[in-house]
């Protein structure tokens, strides 16, 4: 099982949310490539980059913490918040991105989504599914709509390669994850590779991810709230 750690970026800085709430919201450190290079040297290959700014504007916010990440480390990154047009996927990938990570335009534009998937392949593209009660939530998790899970897989089941699925009451509460969810997307969807992501508060909890077959799984707060040690990532790390 591979660890991709979170790393959040508010106005430039590395920040975590609790259940993507703004008003919660926590700074951890003022130079988000100097938490990427530690990442790195503790074996560390691949980081799950969001742009909160972005995911609340029109856009693409904080290109230039990814072009530093991507030119100041080997890491392999995938990016996430504001990809809303053809500029911003494009903006993504040419600042170094290996993976563009798509959010609510995953449940609102499935058509550009789709063209994105046809265009750049795939296997670059992680489809990002928030949930609740298996419904999907989109725009900052404030809109939780009528789609379920299942239903959103059914609409790229043909181009479908990577699904990070949060359960968004499970997010930034350090009370464990999603396992009977993700057991049950494991069953019906072997072929996709599922990115688990939210509750990780523990190393027992990687544990039992493992266990189950999870391929990758999303850690932040609980490394940052020093939850889950350094040190003790290397028996995750491939």
């Amino acid at each position: 099982m591979k660890i991709i750690p979170a790393i959040d970026i508010i106005d430039g800085k590395c920040v975590r949310l609790t259940q993507g709430d703004y008003e919660q919201c926590k700074t951890y450190s003022d130079s988000p490539l100097e938490v990427a290079k530690a990442f790195e040297d503790v074996g560390i290959t691949r980081l799950h980059l969001v742009d909160l700014d972005g995911a609340k504007a029109a856009g693409v916010v904080n290109i230039k913490v990814l072009e530093s990440i991507c030119q100041g480390t080997g890491l392999s990154v995938d990016f996430g918040g504001g990809i809303k047009t053809d500029e911003d996927i494009h903006r993504v990938f040419n600042a170094g991105a290996d993976y563009a990570c798509l959010g609510s335009i995953v449940q609102t534009d499935v058509e550009k989504t789709k063209s994105w998937m046809q265009y750049y392949g795939g296997e670059k593209i992680i489809l990002g599914a928030d949930v609740l009660d298996k419904k999907i939530c989109t725009h900052g998790w404030k809109k939780i709509t009528e789609t379920t899970i299942y239903e959103l897989i059914a609409n790229y089941e043909d181009q479908i390669h990577h699904l990070m699925c949060t359960d968004i009451s499970k997010d930034g509460m350090m009370e464990g994850p999603a396992i009977d969810l993700y057991r049950e997307l494991l069953e019906r969807y072997p072929h996709i590779h599922l990115i688990a992501s939210g509750g990780v508060s523990s190393y027992e909890d990687l544990q039992e991810l493992a266990e189950l077959g999870v391929e990758s799984v999303i850690v932040g707060k609980a490394i940052y709230e020093k939850k889950i040690g350094m040190e003790s990532l290397n028996d995750f790390l491939c």
